[in-house]
């Protein structure tokens, strides 16, 4: 069957004369990608904007290329975002609920994934059903957009990057998202907890908006399908890593206890527990890893 979608190799008409640049790629720490430098020997990570008018939904697309024909397969761990991710994967195309647990992806041999990932909330005026119900099981594709996973597969296989960026563009234009109250304040809620470090409970956050917990509770619950301790610890977890990934001058390792406390934790032996639970290893077995990856 011949697919209905129309797979455009450079973005629509009224749109940038060119494809849009990317602006990340995996030589940089960030959202969540843990070992980015030892990654980037391994497959590249390109983001791009989405269109203006899906940013309050979208944060970005992504995109991830290796060819390891010649090299040992290789893990690469990342620390969920509190976002649910639209993924375009031969025989894996889904989207895919935020978890609390470190997701694992294995690379062997050739490959291209491309990606949607929504803001923490963005994804619910798609889907207008409550992600709680979801109990973690993927959501097929014709859920969200006007297309199923084998056409998107399909696409994947013929287009560049801008192509795909284009696709998406007007599939999710087309599902008429609806930018209400609630959607708003999530935006407002977890760019607070994103760049507010002494943001580290749920008291906090509901003072700082003056809303109910129970209220914020069953918010964060149906719209973007997480506890709102666990977005406010899966920020400060990311941050934790991103710190011992970077180090400081002359390549010094940060002090745990500094560290745990400047992450909004009074007890050390919490983070270590906290980051384990989440990253897989110890805060100085992975500043160690991350050391002997810079050191080569």
């Amino acid at each position: 069957m011949q697919s209905r979608l129309s797979v455009p190799n450079r973005l629509p008409p009224g749109g940038p004369a060119a494809p849009r640049t990317p602006f990340f790629d995996s030589s940089e720490p960030g959202l969540g990608v843990l070992r980015p430098r030892e990654g980037r020997e391994k497959f590249r990570l390109l983001r791009y904007d989405p269109s203006p008018k899906l940013a309050g939904f979208v944060r970005h697309y992504w995109t991830v290329e290796w060819d390891l024909t010649d090299a040992e397969p290789y893990r690469q761990d990342v620390v969920p975002n509190p976002c649910v991710n639209l993924v375009i994967e031969p025989g894996r195309t889904f989207g895919f609920p935020p978890s609390p647990s470190r997701f694992s992806k294995p690379l062997s041999g050739q490959g291209r994934v491309f990606g949607v990932k929504f803001r923490p909330g963005g994804f619910y005026p798609f889907y207008r059903e409550s992600l709680a119900e979801l109990d973690g099981r993927p959501i097929p594709v014709d859920r969200i957009i006007a297309a199923s996973g084998a056409e998107l597969e399909r696409a994947l296989a013929e287009s560049d990057d801008s192509g795909m960026v284009a696709l998406l563009d007007r599939l999710l234009l087309d599902a008429s998202p609806v930018m209400d109250a609630e959607t708003a304040l999530l935006h407002d809620m977890t760019r607070r907890i994103a760049e507010d470090r002494e943001l580290t409970k749920v008291d906090g956050l509901c003072a700082a908006f003056d809303i109910e917990k129970r209220t914020l509770q069953r918010l964060f619950s149906r719209r973007i399908g997480l506890a709102p301790k666990w977005v406010i610890r899966l920020h400060r977890l990311q941050e934790a890593a991103d710190a011992l990934e970077r180090g400081g001058p002359n390549g010094s390792r940060p002090i745990l206890l500094d560290l745990s406390h400047e992450l909004g934790y009074h007890d050390q032996a919490h983070f270590i527990k906290d980051f384990k639970a989440v990253v897989g290893v110890t805060p100085e077995a992975y500043a160690q890893r991350a050391r002997l990856g810079a050191e080569r």
